[in-house]
């Protein structure tokens, strides 16, 4: 039995749930959300309360993709109703961003300026050295998120670079370091 996939998933007033065929829609407040459901996994709606099953829950890959869509659904709902929030944290020198039109534009060091094309769907806020990502979709959100901070990573010798803003990065001690306390 999948832990996940009995959990019983509540949805507000405000949101309104259609299942038609294998397609599946969530409408809310912040949006609409939807997705195609395999064959294999049933949605109850009930009230204002989801359940999921599936046809054969001794089955390791029905037992997978029960719990996969039942979390799957529970973001769905939770995204039209509050949405979901990255932030990234910009540290460096000289390092900034901002935004122009429907696109991010970098300085991060390089000869040139960066410029991300903002997906449909999200919204890209900058206020001083924070970048906020939000959106109703948690993956798209976590991949707009993801592929700016790709641009340049947070190197450990002096911690310059995009980072998550409750990133915990590690730092080195760098050569002056080694060699100091190595000379006898």
């Amino acid at each position: 039995m999948s832990r996940i996939g009995k959990q019983l998933i509540e949805f507000p007033s405000s949101v309104s749930v259609e299942h038609r065929d294998n397609a599946f829609i969530i409408k809310g407040p912040k949006g609409t959300l939807s997705a195609v459901i395999p064959k294999t996994v049933h949605i109850n709606i009930d009230g204002n309360k989801l359940s999921v099953t599936v046809d054969h829950p001794d089955s390791k890959d029905e037992r997978a993709l029960w719990g996969t869509w039942a979390s799957h659904l529970k973001n769905m709902v939770e995204g039209v109703t509050s949405g979901f929030v990255k932030e990234l944290e910009i540290n460096g020198v000289g390092y900034k961003a901002s935004i122009s039109g429907k696109n991010l534009v970098l300085s991060l060091g390089f000869s040139h300026p960066i410029t991300f094309s903002v997906p449909e769907g999200i919204e890209i806020a900058v206020e001083k050295n924070i970048i906020r990502v939000s959106g109703n979709d948690k993956q798209l959100v976590g991949q707009a998120a993801s592929e700016v901070r790709g641009f340049r990573p947070v190197e450990p010798y002096k911690g310059k670079g995009i980072k998550y803003k409750n990133e915990v990065v590690r730092r080195k001690a760098g050569k002056a370091a080694k060699t100091a306390g190595g000379a006898a």
